[in-house]
């Protein structure tokens, strides 16, 4: 009997092993790794390139930070220009950061993780800074909701043409979705934001390409890619989403020839993707993209792939496999040597 003994382990081992690999598999390595150095910037949430600025990135903190933007070196990952935003409350939980048109930033304070606690979030807008240096701007301040109620959400965007700005909730299974807000917001009046189209994926943030004709959203371990016309998204395959330690944002270059994704913690880094087409020179959709939502929430938003599973579910598997793994080596180092 010990004569089979090793053969069918090796099988369980091996078949473990692949059960694994299919459950969470690392993707390809990073063609640039930078690691943002400033140990304030702890929960990096959100991400901006800048287009006055080469290689230069905007981000901010989760919570707990204030009203503080950071302009950092996409080489380095130095600090270049810490901004203080003015004539704003305090912020609550800020997720994203976008950049739209004439070169306006807006801050999405949009996070909820109370499941609707928030009767309505801010969105902070403010010009990108022709100088690089630590400097307080005034900032304007706008009240949202969301027209079907309270939503958690990390991601967004604003359209690059339009200046539409874009939410996506984050939870899969509380009916996330896409939703477009006016297409001038206001201070005067509250917000609304419309859905759009639903989104079967654990959004953590999202970007439109430089020629708005490309819309990605990813989550921790996945994500998507849209084509985005007529104000709606059209789901166009797989988005090559590194693996990081906790993935909460992303963007685009400023050129559109590659995806920069970020990471919360101490020391995070920022990881590079070539991207497929995006930039303002391409005309493959015939069109700026944008358009208002009619709320009809039919868009094409994709059934989702293994990858895009509630990240709890995606770790339970992982750690499942790995552990079958180990249990089985065990087994492997007790089994009796032959004589």
């Amino acid at each position: 009997m010990r004569a089979h003994r090793l053969p069918t382990a090796a099988a369980l081992l091996t078949a473990a092993a692949v059960a694994t690999s299919a459950a969470y598999a690392p993707p390809a390595a990073a063609q640039d790794d930078v690691i943002l150095t400033d140990p304030r910037i702890t929960e990096s949430s959100g991400l901006a390139a800048s287009r006055q600025h080469e290689n230069v990135y905007w981000t901010h903190n989760d919570s707990d930070d204030g009203p503080y933007v950071y302009a950092v070196d996409g080489e380095t990952g130095e600090t270049l220009a810490t901004i203080t935003l003015r004539g704003i409350g305090e912020p609550r939980d800020v997720e994203a950061i976008s950049l739209g048109p004439d070169n306006q930033l807006y801050v999405g304070d949009i996070g909820d993780n109370m499941d609707g606690s928030w009767s309505y979030v801010w969105i902070y807008r403010f010009p990108e800074p022709k100088q690089l240096e630590d400097a307080t701007v005034d900032a304007v301040q706008y009240e949202a909701q969301y027209e079907d109620g309270p939503r958690d959400a990390e991601a967004l965007m604003v359209h690059p043409k339009s200046g539409r700005v874009y939410v996506v909730s984050k939870k899969e299974n509380g009916g996330a979705a896409l939703y477009a807000g006016p297409g001038e917001l206001s201070t005067g009046s509250m917000n609304i934001f419309e859905r759009v189209a639903p989104v079967n994926l654990w959004v953590t943030d999202g970007a439109f390409s430089p020629d708005g004709t490309r819309l990605a959203l990813r989550s921790y371990v996945g994500g998507r890619m849209y084509r985005f016309e007529n104000g709606r998204p059209k789901e166009d395959g797989r988005l090559d989403v590194p693996l990081q330690r906790q993935g909460e944002s992303m963007t685009y270059t400023a050129d559109g020839s590659a995806i920069v994704f970020g990471s919360e913690g101490e020391q995070s880094d920022l990881i590079r993707r070539e991207a497929e087409g995006g930039g303002d020179s391409s005309a493959e959709s015939g069109g700026s993209g944008d358009g208002a939502g009619d709320g009809s929430g039919d868009g094409a938003s994709g059934a989702g792939d293994d990858e895009e599973r509630d990240p709890l579910k995606t770790v339970l598997l992982v750690a499942g496999g790995i552990g079958a793994v180990v249990g089985l080596r065990k087994l492997l180092s007790r089994r009796p040597r032959p004589d």
